[in-house]
């Protein structure tokens, strides 16, 4: 099956009045549909400028994008981005925040409204569909910030440090829902994350990159003899102990 996401060779820097600095070195790796990757690397390698690239914001110095065969300037599949802070309008209610990306992209309609609806209904927020980002959680917003990416209809998302910004209890319990949510709407995901434990309960496959300028040092597969899936579930299976001890050694390999 052809991948829906294929990067070859990529390579990028940015360039200053004070010289360049090399961020990525020849990144290649593909992604299949409704797989959900997870890159890890040390701070500042370059992990966000690479979700930067796929969606689009910058263009690789060297290599080539491929989204479901095409380039991706020539694609039409959808990409959505969740960012590490909500950025919801607390003077618009949690049901308009959910449809801004569709009155920005000029899609609202009867249908995309009712399909905001459902999802508010789905993942545990109808309730809360009149009230301000204000009132909700930490959790809840996250909770929101990814209807309002789903309702776009995206084919891949883009996960950057979504959970980052949340306290240890309710960064878990997200983590276990979002992870949930992406897999039942069955999303092709790519996480960026500094978070080994996060990386092992959520992932199919790990990317580990090396410190800047990024190289891709190895891609683990990430499976559970009980096929596990649930987040949660998963950091408490024996086998998870391994998998974070066999990220952790390619990370720190002097340790």
């Amino acid at each position: 099956m052809e991948p829906i996401l294929e990067l070859k060779h990529i390579f990028y820097a940015y360039h200053t009045p004070d010289g360049e600095t090399r961020a990525l070195e020849d990144i290649s790796f593909s992604v299949r549909e409704g797989e959900f990757i997870a890159i890890v690397g040390p701070s500042g390698c370059g992990k966000s400028t690479l979700l930067h690239l796929i969606f689009g914001l910058l263009e690789p110095e060297q290599g080539q994008i491929n989204i479901r065969g095409s380039s991706r300037k020539d694609s039409s599949v959808r990409i959505g981005y969740m960012l590490q802070k909500d950025e919801l309008l607390n003077w618009r209610s949690v049901y308009h925040n959910i449809l801004l990306g569709l009155e920005i992209q000029h899609r609202l309609n009867p249908r995309t409204r009712e399909r905001a609806k459902e999802l508010l209904k789905t993942y545990g927020l109808e309730q809360f569909a009149s009230s301000r980002p204000s009132e909700l959680s930490g959790g809840m917003r996250q909770r929101a910030a990814l209807i309002r990416t789903l309702v776009l209809e995206p084919d891949i998302l883009l996960l950057d440090e979504p959970f980052s910004a949340l306290d240890y209890q309710t960064r878990l319990n997200t983590g276990n829902d979002i992870g949930q949510i992406i897999r039942k709407e069955k999303k092709t995901a790519i996480l960026v994350t500094h978070d080994i434990s996060e990386a092992v309960s959520l992932a199919d496959r790990i990317l580990v990159f090396s410190s800047r300028p990024a190289a891709l040092s190895q891609t683990v597969t990430v499976s559970f003899a009980s096929g596990e899936t649930s987040p949660l579930r998963r950091r408490n299976d024996p086998e998870f102990k391994t998998w974070f001890n066999l990220i952790w050694k390619e990370l720190n390999p002097d340790a």
